[in-house]
């Protein structure tokens, strides 16, 4: 397990996110999956969010991403799409005939937390950290 450090924090948060293209049309084959896929990779440079692993298919995109403390998956993937839909667009101009009204991918998107820990492992400690008292779920040491 690798922990990443920040100037005041030490962490390891993991998102796994899906998102396909607006009405799942299969574009992301050839050139344009290769462009979207560094589009990607530029976009998670510059807010300092690790690649872990990714996966660009014809008509939707699997990223599992390690990312600071400070970002939302929501702005993640706000900076994401909105970065990649702008430039794909200017890369592929044809593409704006397809998907009118400058909108790339689906409003939507999957996305769920990993990590090395169970939410069970995790309840267990808590629940033997302490003395048990009552059925408390949030305890106090003293």
């Amino acid at each position: 397990m690798e922990y990443r450090y920040g100037s005041h924090t030490v962490y390891r948060i993991e998102y796994h996110f899906v998102f396909v293209t607006k009405y799942r049309y299969p574009v992301l084959k050839g050139d344009v999956g290769l462009k979207i896929r560094e589009l990607i990779r530029q976009t998670c440079q510059a807010f300092e969010i690790e690649i872990v692993k990714g996966v660009v298919s014809k008509d939707h995109v699997h990223l599992l991403l390690s990312v600071p403390p400070e970002l939302a998956p929501s702005e993640i993937m706000r900076r994401i799409k909105g970065r990649s839909a702008a430039k794909i667009f200017e890369s592929y101009p044809d593409l704006r005939k397809r998907y009118w009204g400058q909108h790339f991918w689906a409003r939507g998107y999957f996305c769920a937390t990993s990590g090395e820990l169970s939410a069970e492992m995790i309840k267990a400690y808590l629940e033997h950290h302490f003395e048990p008292r009552l059925e408390d779920n949030f305890k106090t040491e003293g």
